[in-house]
Formats: structure tokens, C-alpha cells, sequence
């Protein structure tokens, strides 16, 4: 089985290196496994403080110096395809519909628990077309 390895915070390289995994099983039908490496912000679950085998200095450093948000935003602003003014703008832009999106959400009334697996699984949306046995996780 191929083995691929790309370094996740870098949307080129992952972007190319999926597209060479995707074309080996396209063109070959050949299956492959892509470790994109990445970083955790925050620890793996509530039971883990995230205090005792990391610094809140690395984490800093990782999130000013390897975010993939801040690793593309550099590489657009060295392209030239990118300025202060722009970055500006989409953040404002992208703080105005997060905004937007949390009025809905808390005038919104919440769902219904039959509704818990609409739009999740296709054969739940879709039962006469279901093709599978057993149980859906919910059912």
C-alpha cells in the first residue's frame, strides 16, 4: 500500500500531495494512506489539562508561526494576491457572518430529537433506497 506523509499545516503541499494520492487511485485503483501532520491547540479530551507535557509558549509559537490560516495568509501576501487591506476586509467580512450565524443559532429554537439524524446519514434521509442491514446509530 503507498504511504504518503505531507505536513498539514501547508495547503500546497497538502493539496499536492492528495492530488498524487487521488490520481494513483483514480488512474490505478490503488489504495494509499496520507499522514498529514498537524498540531493540537487544546488537549484530547476535558480530561486532559494540556499543562503537563507542553508550554503555553509553544503553543504561541506553533499558532503564530505554523497555523495553516497564517501559513496561507503569508504565502498570499508574498504572492502579492493579498495586502493589510484585503486581510482586513475578509476578516470583517468573516467576523460579520460569524455574527450573524451566532443571532440565528441562539433565536433559534432547538431540534427535536427525531430530528437527530436528518441530514447526517443518507439512508436516513433516504430509507427506500437504503441498501444496508442492521441498525443506524441512533435507531
Amino acid at each position: 500500500m503507498a504511504w504518503g506523509v505531507c505536513d498539514g499545516h501547508d495547503i500546497y503541499e497538502v493539496r499536492a500531495t492528495m492530488d498524487k494520492f487521488l490520481r494513483l487511485a483514480r488512474e490505478e485503483s490503488k489504495p494509499a494512506i496520507v499522514e498529514i501532520r498537524t498540531y493540537r491547540y487544546r488537549g484530547h479530551s476535558v480530561a486532559d489539562p494540556d499543562n503537563t507535557y507542553r508550554t503555553r509558549g509553544e503553543i504561541e509559537d506553533y499558532r503564530r508561526t505554523k497555523d495553516p490560516l497564517q501559513v496561507f495568509q503569508d504565502k498570499l501576501v508574498a504572492e502579492g494576491v493579498l495586502d493589510e487591506a484585503k486581510i482586513e476586509k475578509i476578516d470583517a467580512e468573516a467576523l460579520a457572518e460569524a455574527e450573524v450565524a451566532i443571532e440565528f443559532s441562539e433565536a433559534s429554537p432547538f431540534p427535536q430529537v427525531t430530528d437527530i439524524q436528518k441530514d447526517v446519514y443518507w439512508e436516513s434521509d433516504n430509507p427506500s433506497e437504503r441498501k444496508s442491514q442492521g441498525r443506524l446509530f441512533f435507531d
